[in-house]
C-alpha cells in the first residue's frame, strides 16, 4: 500500500480551529487553468496529456510551495489507493476513474495540492478548517502566482480564464465549505434552506462534491457562477453564506432545545452510547451517529471529545482508509466489525 504512512495522520484542515462550535468543518478555495496552446485534457491525446504532466511537474520542481510535494500518478496506484485520495478530498472521484497521464501533487500537510488533467488541465487546491475562505484563496492565488509565472496559461482578455466547463471560464474559482447542519434537518428547515442557495447560485453537494450524497448531515456549499465575479467578490459571497447558515443552525439549535431538549439529549447520548459499544457499524450508521455527537460538542452535551478528532475519525473510518490500515481487502461486512472496532478503541482513548 502505497500511501500506508498517510493514513495514520490527519490532514491540517480537519484541525476543528474557527468551526464555529463544529458547526463549520472547513472551507476550499479551487482554481480551474488549463496551459495555453494545448487541447483540454478532455479532448487531448496521450502524447499532449503527458506533455502537461512534464511541464507541471517541471514548474512544480521550482515552486516554494510544491517544490517538496508528493505527486501520484493515477496508473501508479491501484483503486483502493485512489479512493483513500478521494477520501482525504486531495483528488476528485472523477480523477479517480483517470487512467495514464494523470495524477496529484500534494503537500506534507495536505492543504494544497494540484491535480493534473482531470477537466481541466490543472485545479488548484487549497483547503483551510473552520471558517477559513480567506486564508484558502490566500494560498491558492499564491500558488496560481507560481504557476502563472512557470507556466502559459489560457487566458482571453474579455472572458478570462478558458476552462473545458463553461461555468468554470472567468476567475476559474470555486470557493466552497463543508458544513454541519443537523439542527436545520431535525427541524425540516433544511429544504427552504436548500431552495435559498439554490436561488443565490450556490450548489448543494454531498461530502465528496458533485454526484455524492449529504451523509451525516454534511453538506458541501460551493458559488456556481465564475464570470463577471471578481476573486474577491466571490470569497466574501461565501463568507456571507457560511455566516447565515451558522446563525441558522444556531437557531434551530436554540428551537431544539426549548422544545425538546430532552429527545435532543437522548439522540446524542444514545449515538454516543453505540459508538463506544457497537460491534459493527456500516458507513451510513456510522456517519448518522457521528453526526449526532458532533451535534452534541455543538451543544455543549459532550465536552471531552474535540471536533478535531470526530473530523479524524470521520476521515479514518472510510472504507478505503479501512482497507489500508487491514493491509488486505476487506469484504464490506469486514469493514463494518473493523469500524467498529476502531472506533471503540479510540474513543476510549480519548475519553479516558
Amino acid at each position: 500500500m502505497k500511501l500506508q504512512a498517510m493514513i495514520q495522520t490527519a490532514p491540517s484542515w480537519l484541525s476543528g480551529d474557527d468551526d464555529a462550535d463544529g458547526i463549520v468543518v472547513s472551507c476550499r478555495a479551487r482554481l480551474a487553468r488549463n496551459l495555453a496552446g494545448r487541447p483540454f485534457a478532455t479532448k487531448a491525446a496521450p502524447a499532449d496529456r503527458e506533455q502537461v504532466v512534464g511541464e507541471v511537474l517541471g514548474a512544480a520542481k521550482q515552486s516554494r510551495q510544491m517544490g517538496s510535494a508528493s505527486f501520484y500518478g493515477m496508473d501508479m496506484l491501484d483503486s483502493d489507493d485512489r479512493r483513500v485520495l478521494v477520501e482525504r478530498h486531495l483528488i476528485s472521484p472523477a480523477l479517480a476513474e483517470k487512467g495514464d497521464h494523470a495524477g496529484v501533487l500534494f503537500n506534507a500537510d495536505e492543504s494544497l495540492s494540484v491535480m493534473i488533467n482531470e477537466e481541466d488541465h490543472l485545479r488548484l487546491q487549497a483547503m483551510c478548517p473552520g471558517r477559513g475562505a480567506e486564508a484558502a484563496w490566500g494560498a491558492a492565488a499564491a500558488l496560481d502566482d507560481e504557476v502563472n509565472a512557470a507556466l502559459e496559461c489560457a487566458f482571453d482578455v474579455q472572458l478570462g480564464y478558458l476552462t473545458a466547463c463553461p461555468t468554470n471560464t472567468g476567475t476559474g474559482l470555486r470557493m466552497s465549505v463543508l458544513i454541519h447542519l443537523p439542527a436545520l434537518v431535525l427541524t425540516e428547515d433544511m429544504e427552504r434552506v436548500l431552495q435559498g442557495l439554490n436561488q443565490l447560485s450556490f450548489a448543494v453537494r454531498g461530502v465528496y462534491g458533485e454526484g455524492s450524497n449529504a451523509a451525516g448531515n454534511l453538506f458541501q456549499i460551493s458559488n456556481q457562477v465564475t464570470l463577471g465575479r471578481s476573486e474577491e467578490q466571490l470569497v466574501e459571497d461565501l463568507n456571507g453564506i457560511i455566516r447565515q447558515l451558522v446563525e441558522y443552525e444556531r437557531d434551530a439549535q436554540d428551537n431544539l432545545l426549548g422544545e425538546a431538549r430532552s429527545q435532543v439529549e437522548d439522540k446524542v447520548w444514545r449515538a454516543f452510547g453505540l459508538l463506544c459499544h457497537a460491534r459493527i457499524l456500516s458507513s451510513q450508521e456510522f456517519m448518522n451517529l457521528l453526526s449526532a455527537v458532533r451535534l452534541g460538542v455543538s451543544l455543549g452535551f459532550v465536552e471531552k471529545v474535540p471536533t478535531s478528532f470526530l473530523n479524524h475519525l470521520m476521515i479514518i473510518t472510510q472504507p478505503s482508509h479501512l482497507q489500508a490500515r487491514a493491509g488486505e481487502h476487506l469484504e464490506p461486512q469486514e469493514r463494518d466489525l473493523q469500524r467498529a472496532e476502531l472506533v471503540r478503541h479510540r474513543l476510549a482513548e480519548v475519553i479516558a
